[in-house]
């Protein structure tokens, strides 16, 4: 009897440890912020929602070249993921592929929202994009370059970037003025803060203004950056933020470049290049900047509510979250983490940005298509030949088509 007690207990067991390996999972999808950080931190976020009693995370970190076309994959073979990072969602809002915060957060959790940024992912109404972060852009310039070239402050008009970048880049042995990532990586950012500070926009009221005459003459002054005045680094059109424009400014070869604070974070750490913020060089009266808001979005998959609601009240108490954000060097979403990374000096020029910081159209459900449109083709018009007109003409006409959808 007893062996046969312990036949019956070893079949239990390996059924339940079966059913454990083939149970359900959560699959989460989160873009790479940094080789250092985002693995790690979202590794033992998971680990430790497993352990409180949560599903086995399936977790996904991809970088942000490949990560918008691989969700698109994704959710054309209709296996989206539970929950996805990303920097836009309107679009899944409107297919109707999303659950509402209200359903997978805690009021807690959802009262704890800076405002406008809970504003920033709402869609009819309605909170879908809930914010994982923020940042605002900066002027970043090399203080040594500078001083070489007989620089003594940062430019504050389109006239005097063109003359401060002449001057470091005669400097030579590779040294480069001002480095203009227009490559698929980000160039949507890129491409706003110039064109804010150009007096255009990307719409007019509801409708699309790509290629207005503003934004036509912006991205003139860009092409002549590369093509007449030949003060930017080689193939501006192909460059990433990551790998190219930081990555040469880091290395001390680039005088100028627009920034955030995780440059600045890496910097301070590596104690490379020493480097001042400034605000942006316009056309207008007051500089304008780019504010950044990522976001957390909650697919709806069966019975999954539940599971979601958990993992994202995890990631949200204070304690992680704030964690996560000032590991990465990015700006707090959050009450609780506004008032625990206000004391943090180095982070005082981005605050202080915020006020004067504009958001791209993430709440038009076009947005995804426009922006990786801009991502892939906005290059073109600063190579060499390119025609910026042409370009955000057919932008435009592709903008036009993705809102008639």
């Amino acid at each position: 009897m007893m062996r046969l007690l312990a036949v019956v207990a070893a079949i239990t067991a390996l059924a339940v440890a079966c059913q454990r390996g083939s149970g359900p999972t959560l699959t989460v999808v989160i873009a790479e912020y940094s080789k250092d950080h985002t693995r790690p931190f979202w590794q033992a976020l998971a680990e430790q929602y497993s352990k409180q009693g949560g599903p086995e995370v399936d977790l996904r970190i991809i970088d942000w070249n490949s990560i918008d076309q691989q969700v698109s994959t994704m959710i054309q073979n209709n296996q989206p993921p539970d929950v996805l990072n990303l920097n836009s969602f309107s679009s899944y809002a409107r297919d109707g592929l999303l659950h509402p915060a209200d359903d997978v957060l805690s009021p807690t959790t959802r009262d704890d929202f800076l405002e406008a940024f809970a504003r920033g992912g709402q869609y009819q109404g309605k909170l879908y994009g809930m914010p994982i972060l923020s940042s605002a852009r900066a002027f970043f310039y090399n203080r040594d370059l500078f001083a070489r070239a007989g620089v003594a402050a940062p430019p504050r008009t389109w006239d005097e970037v063109v003359q401060t970048a002449r001057k470091i880049q005669a400097l030579g042995s590779g040294v480069i003025g001002y480095a203009l990532p227009l490559g698929p990586e980000e160039a949507q950012a890129e491409w706003s803060i110039w064109m804010w500070n150009g007096g255009g926009d990307w719409k007019a009221g509801d409708a699309w203004a790509i290629n207005s005459d503003a934004n036509v003459r912006t991205l003139t002054f860009l092409a002549d950056l590369a093509n007449r005045h030949h003060v930017t680094q080689v193939n501006p059109g192909k460059t990433n933020r990551t790998d190219g424009a930081f990555g040469l400014f880091k290395d001390g070869k680039v005088g100028m470049v627009i920034g955030f604070s995780p440059l600045a974070k890496q910097l301070d750490a590596e104690g490379k290049v020493k480097y001042g913020v400034a605000e942006m060089p316009t056309t207008r009266d007051k500089p304008l900047t780019l504010g950044v808001e990522d976001y957390l979005m909650a697919f709806k998959k069966k019975d999954n509510r539940e599971a979601v609601k958990k993992f994202l009240d995890l990631y949200y108490q204070p304690d992680n979250i704030t964690r996560w954000i000032t590991a990465e060097g990015f700006l707090p979403v959050t009450k609780s983490g506004l008032e625990r990374m206000r004391a943090n000096a180095a982070l005082k020029p981005y605050l202080d940005a915020l006020p004067n910081a504009r958001l791209v159209p993430t709440t038009d459900p076009a947005w995804d298509r426009v922006k990786l449109d801009v991502q892939q083709n906005i290059g073109l018009a600063v190579q060499p030949g390119g025609n910026p007109k042409q370009v955000l003409d057919q932008l435009q006409r592709n903008a036009v088509a993705a809102a008639a959808r």
